[in-house]
């Protein structure tokens, strides 16, 4: 999976959009597929203040697709899902693009203060290469456990209160 750092406009991106065939791309993702990646976000928010959200989406909108790239989407979604919105700022949101073949996290700003870029950038990486050899949901996982183990490190609760912010139902985008 690819990363595109900067937005320019991509005619290449667009007809990616147009030509991909979900059928062909995304049969991992099935109804099982989702209930356990959604027990892996739960597990995952276990023992700290963090919130944790996954949307997995085919394609970009086509009207967004020559003007904006996945990680522009990713942080749009962010927004959209209110994932900024935790009392404690703790929002992380793990994003793939099938067609584009990415994976982004978005953090808000409250574990941002405490984890740098390239962190999650190598979290992001180290999943790409896994989804790259057709691991797709377990690569997930692991990602969800990773991010799970840095939120307690900084979020830790001794106890952890009933209390969940955003839905810990995977989030997919036809």
């Amino acid at each position: 999976m690819r990363q595109e750092n900067a937005s320019q406009n991509s005619f290449a991106r667009l007809w990616r959009q147009v030509m991909f065939v979900p059928m062909l791309h995304s049969r991992w993702l099935t109804a099982d597929a989702r209930s356990r990646l959604t027990t892996k976000i739960a597990e995952a928010e276990l023992g700290h203040r963090g919130e944790v959200f996954l949307i997995v989406e085919n394609t970009l909108p086509l009207q967004d697709a020559y003007h904006g790239n996945a990680r522009e989407r990713a942080i749009d979604l962010f927004s959209e899902y209110r994932v900024w919105d935790t009392e404690e700022n703790t929002g992380v949101l793990v994003y793939v693009n099938i067609c584009e073949h990415s994976l982004d996290i978005i953090a808000d700003r409250g574990i941002s203060s405490h984890v740098s870029p390239t962190v999650w950038r190598a979290m992001c990486d180290k999943a790409l290469v896994s989804i790259a050899g057709k691991k797709t949901e377990a690569s997930l996982a692991g990602l969800l456990d990773e991010i799970g183990q840095l939120l307690r490190q900084y979020y830790h609760l001794e106890h952890n209160p009933s209390g969940n912010e955003l839905s810990n139902t995977v989030v997919f985008l036809k």
